[in-house]
């Protein structure tokens, strides 16, 4: 067992050990039910990231082991079986061309319905090998991206499509390969039909989004209310957002390019170009949703939404779910809690709640 797979137990164990590791966390709280969402046990990693490493001739990839610095491994069963399928050919060609394995140091997988994405590393200049790449990418029919710093290559398409299926309704997607994606698409879309679910079908509702990416939430959440405004940082993941709206019929979201901060301050009144034939002022939102990195929340983004009446936060990270909580509970109560099985075989969760204004 290499070293991302961390819990030995059956599934049932590490379902059983997980839930109570939650429910101690976060007893002050919350002490009611806690949903859990499982995964599949194999197969369930669309997206993932291994070293390669060289020693005398050979090339191998790797992981971070528990004991040691690099861990050989020949497969992963943990990734979708597009990129398992690969791996190993993708390993050979590289071993058999000097050129293509020279100054090589790692590689991400990118997999969806249809497509699957390549991305290696370089610690060289990638356009004397553009030849070799080309030929790779035509070898392996693959999506090929090579990357050194500050130079970029691509070979077929850095921007990719898929389908999730919410519901029993299929959205549509698009991404670039920069984008963050939920790497389990199963448990994504639990995630989703979960955050649904805690809206009622009152179609007088208004929905807030922060953090939203390119629409992974904003998209099948908007049929559940009346109107929506959701804020992004990243240029790239606005105009796929926008696209995401097109590919799937929705016209009641409306995408700004700005920061937490800046939506807040403009909020409070201040005036942003970007914001130019949009009335933030004539929103009343009835739901705030909430997928932060890892860090969490921003003093000012939770003093802002104190005010409003429902949040649904999603967390990649327990301890700063648990800090946020401190705040965000003076003010609001838990109603809902969820625990998203996204990496099995691991010690890492991600956590929905749902909060209500006390």
């Amino acid at each position: 067992m290499c070293g991302s797979c961390t819990l030995n137990l059956t599934y049932d164990e590490q379902k059983a050990y997980k839930l109570e590791k939650i429910r101690s966390k976060f007893k002050e709280f919350y002490g009611g039910e806690i949903e859990f969402f499982n995964s599949n046990q194999k197969h369930y990693r669309t997206r993932a990231e291994f070293g390669l490493y060289h020693e005398n001739d050979e090339l191998s990839y790797t992981m971070n082991g528990k004991s040691q610095k690099y861990l050989k491994i020949d497969q992963c069963p943990k990734v979708d079986i597009k990129i398992a399928n690969l791996m190993p050919n993708l390993l050979k060609k590289l071993k058999e061309n000097q050129a293509l394995k020279h100054k090589i140091f790692g590689v991400e997988f990118i997999a969806t319905k249809d497509e699957i994405l390549v991305i290696l590393l370089y610690h060289k200049d990638i356009l004397s090998i553009e030849k070799e790449l080309l030929n790779l990418k035509k070898e392996l029919e693959i999506n090929l991206i090579a990357r050194s710093r500050g130079k970029k290559l691509v070979f077929g398409s850095d921007t990719l499509r898929d389908t999730l299926v919410v519901d029993g309704r299929e959205f549509y997607y698009q991404f670039g390969d920069g984008a963050f994606i939920q790497p389990n698409k199963m448990v994504n879309e639990k995630m989703i039909s979960w955050a649904r679910g805690c809206v009622s079908d009152d179609k007088s509702n208004e929905l807030f989004e922060m953090y939203c990416g390119h629409g992974n939430f904003t998209i099948p959440l908007s049929a559940k209310f009346k109107k929506v405004l959701a804020n992004e940082i990243s240029k790239s993941s606005i105009k796929n957002a926008l696209k995401n709206c097109e590919l799937n019929g929705v016209e009641n979201i409306k995408f700004v390019r700005m920061s937490s901060e800046e939506i807040i301050e403009a909020f409070n009144g201040r005036e942003f170009v970007r914001l130019k034939g949009i009335d933030i002022n004539e929103y009343k939102f009835s739901h705030i949703l909430v997928d932060p990195p890892r860090a969490g929340l921003e003093k000012s983004v939770m003093e802002f939404m104190k005010n409003y009446e429902n949040i649904i936060y999603i967390s990649c990270n327990p301890d700063t779910l648990r800090e946020n909580l401190t705040t965000l509970c003076k003010t609001h109560k838990v109603v809902k809690f969820a625990l998203f099985d996204q990496f099995a075989h691991t010690e890492h969760v991600e956590c929905g709640v749902l909060l209500e204004k006390q």
